[in-house]
């Protein structure tokens, strides 16, 4: 075994560290008088990990629980909410605005190439987000709080597809699907503790009927697992830039039921200024294109 060639610096780094251990002391003594010595310990120890788990913890497994917890459990929940308190098709097509984001956070990220187109049609995309998220137009400042949950929801899901896109860099996508629905499981368990429905009530209520059981295997498998499946395997092929620009289908298919099945009409400002919110996403990929050359 070869040793290290010493630095100057060396010494006194070990003479830091031994010196700050020997602070341990005026910690433990005050301690031992209030807790058992092993309660102590664990603590300690328990503490440590918690600061060195981004040090011990791959990349990858950062990014995937990142995307779990975002994109699986936290932007799902707020979906949910913003689809039960506001207008459907707004809501629906409110999430358009996630693209930008997306984009800006790849860029800051994974330094991802932004086009100079990207920052007027960009910025029109927002100003027409923020139009749609009107009711009416002789109030403009009343915005229900479905919008809100779904500009929340946008944040989440756009972070989700920058962290999905760094996980599948360096992981299967078998691998990277599976565990991003188990840590999106997880945690919805602590959320559920931590509303205090962790039991059979909150889990099992009496209006979990077979219609209601029926509908929960669909939304897991045809609009969950499976889509899922599809989408990582896009992100295997796709810039962290680019993909939340194709997942505008999302929208236009929620449309056609939120409008055509469950009768929530846009007004007509909101149908201008969902056109151009499209029109206004479409040309920013169509720009970021350049930066594929």
């Amino acid at each position: 075994m070869i040793e290290p060639r010493e630095r100057r610096i060396g010494p006194w780094l070990v003479a830091l560290g031994a010196a700050l251990w020997g602070t341990e002391s005026g910690w433990r003594i005050p301690l031992i008088d209030k807790l058992q010595v092993d309660t102590i310990v664990f603590w300690e120890h328990a503490i440590m990990v918690v600061i060195a788990l981004p040090l011990i913890i791959p990349q990858t497994i950062g990014w995937l629980v990142f995307s779990g917890v975002a994109g699986s459990a936290v932007g799902a929940v707020l979906f949910t909410l913003a689809l039960a308190n506001g207008n459907k098709t707004v809501v629906n097509v409110v999430l358009n605005i996630q693209p930008v984001l997306s984009t800006t956070a790849a860029y800051l990220l994974f330094r991802d190439r932004i086009a100079r187109g990207f920052y007027p049609w960009a910025a029109l995309a927002v100003i027409a987000g923020g139009l749609l998220a009107i009711d009416s137009l002789d109030n403009p400042w009343a915005i229900d709080t479905g919008v809100w949950y779904a500009l929340a929801c946008a944040f989440f899901w756009g972070m989700s597809t920058v962290a999905g896109r760094g996980v599948m860099v360096e992981m299967s996508l078998v691998l990277a699907a599976g565990l991003r629905v188990v840590i999106g499981l997880v945690a919805m368990t602590v959320v559920l503790a931590a509303r205090g429905r962790l039991n059979a009530a909150g889990i099992m209520p009496p209006e979990l009927d077979r219609n209601a059981a029926f509908g929960l295997v669909g939304l897991a498998t045809i609009s969950g697992g499976l889509p899922l499946l599809i989408y990582f395997k896009g992100l295997q092929l796709t810039r962290a830039s680019t993909a939340g620009y194709f997942e505008m289908m999302q929208t236009l298919a929620a449309v056609l039921f939120t409008w055509g099945v469950f009768g929530d009409p846009l007004a007509w400002h909101q149908v201008v200024a969902g056109i151009v919110l499209l029109i206004a996403v479409a040309m920013v990929q169509r720009a970021q294109r350049s930066t594929e050359q």
